[in-house]
């Protein structure tokens, strides 16, 4: 990080108290990093970067009430001026391409070294990518894979686990990256309608989180699978 830019303002995101912690201990012992603050949950993490402003926010995925998948997308349409780096365990696709279709720069493992993240955050500073070798395998991989047609639900089928079809439509949406305000807008309800649709559907198909209504999506041909 070159003295001209500055120390890099880092928010670090993560619902395990022992890890959050842990992770902000390493940041600390980084040169050119500069922890601004700290946060539970994906609601509290924009919250601070509202307050904060930080260049760049680490984020776990799996967290309570708002999970990192929305938070990414909340902070990048809201605050272009923060770049987002995912630092989570999972490197799977089902949680690997909504992050990066929210917006996240950066992607990588809790197993990444002091070095690695710093190289991350430098990188997403600048308008770079910065992502764990094993994520760019990943990309190359699908980039690989031959282009198929998108696979939309027959709109004469039942939808799974007694979804009505405005509840189906609403989980084809969320699986193509739809914000609650966009699905409101594409289907001219009130956000307020979206999120009741959201918790019925979660609570029928047994879902916590956005990543997991993705991944259900994909599962029963609902949505588009990403780089198809």
């Amino acid at each position: 990080m070159s003295e001209e830019r500055g120390a890099a303002r880092v928010v670090v995101a993560d619902d395990q108290t022992v890890v959050r912690e842990g992770i902000v201990m390493l940041l600390g012992l980084l040169p050119g990093i500069e922890v601004v603050g700290s946060a539970g949950d994906g609601e509290q993490a924009v919250r601070l970067v509202a307050e904060l402003a930080p260049d760049v926010v680490l984020m776990d995925l799996r967290m309570p009430r708002c999970d990192g998948v929305e938070a990414t997308r909340r902070i990048r349409a809201a605050h272009p001026g923060t770049q987002v780096v995912v630092l989570t365990t999972y490197a799977d696709d089902d949680s690997l391409f909504p992050a990066l279709q929210a917006g996240a720069r950066g992607y990588l493992t809790k197993d990444a070294g002091g070095e690695e993240i710093l190289r991350a955050v430098e990188a997403v500073m600048t308008g770079d990518a910065g992502l764990a070798p094993q994520v760019q395998r990943r990309l190359l991989d699908r980039l690989a894979q031959p282009v198929r047609a998108p696979s939309y639900p027959d709109p004469r089928a039942e939808p799974p686990d007694g979804l009505t079809a405005r509840e189906a439509e609403v989980l084809t949406h969320i699986a193509d990256g739809l914000t609650n305000t966009e699905i409101a807008r594409a289907l001219h309800v009130s956000t307020a309608t979206v999120k009741t649709h959201i918790n019925n559907l979660f609570a029928k198909a047994g879902l916590r989180d956005r990543a997991q209504a993705v991944r259900y999506a994909y599962r029963h041909g609902l949505g588009r699978p990403p780089g198809e």
